[in-house]
């Protein structure tokens, strides 16, 4: 028996009440690369499920969310964040607040042979969250809602986003990416782990951070 289309697919989850049900580590379409967005589905179509994807993360909360997450094999994610956080871990993650944007089809490539390592967590693998060293600066290609074109570099946090929810339409997962040894319960890390940076979980928990001198 083939799979649903697409717009079946998408109509099916446009037709279920409030935010859309994300899907959890262990579901297939978590670990499948997605199909290029191009012309598979109609304006209103897309519309609708941007909005139903902006109202699931928010609710969620998270500051992304990749189609995948909600079961659907479309390279296509939404990343919004407030960055409510303290001055000290704005400046040492580089948390600056990111207006709510579409990425179409999106890639990105690393500036820089820099990474910074921080705690990093995901709604798919809800309750934890990991140590994952990432590109402090990355530039992000894609288009946008109305196809325009999305050329721009992204630096501290939100670089750290872009390349989260840009791996989900790889089929990765953070946990790929992650020191082993710092999966921690989001109770430790919110009372152990809270600090800007995850120097003193390494020192306990036993592991090196994953940092090059110019992140």
């Amino acid at each position: 028996m083939s799979s649903p289309a697409l717009p079946d697919l998408v109509d099916a989850l446009l037709a279920l009440p409030g935010p859309l049900p994300i899907v959890s580590a262990g579901d297939p379409v978590l670990r499948q690369p997605t199909e290029a967005f191009g012309d598979r589905l109609d304006r209103r179509r897309l519309d609708r499920l941007i909005e139903a994807m902006r109202e699931t993360m928010r609710a969620a909360p998270g500051v992304g969310l990749a189609a995948p997450q909600v079961g659907l094999p479309l390279r296509l994610a939404v990343i919004e964040d407030a960055a409510e956080v303290s001055e000290e871990i704005r400046q040492v993650r580089g948390r600056v607040p990111q207006p709510f944007r579409v990425l179409v089809d999106p890639s990105y490539e690393p500036v820089g042979t820099g990474r910074a390592a921080f705690f990093e967590g995901c709604l798919s693998v809800p309750g934890w969250g990991a140590v994952v060293a990432r590109h402090p600066t990355v530039r992000l290609r894609a288009l946008d809602e109305r196809g325009r074109v999305v050329d721009e570099l992204f630096t501290g946090w939100p670089a750290r986003i872009v390349q989260h929810e840009t791996d989900h339409l790889d089929g990765v997962l953070y946990l790929d990416r992650a020191e082993p040894r710092s999966l921690s319960s989001r109770e430790a890390m919110s009372s152990r782990w809270a600090q800007p940076t995850p120097l003193a979980a390494a020192e306990a928990l036993g592991f090196e951070l994953d940092e090059d001198a110019d992140a």
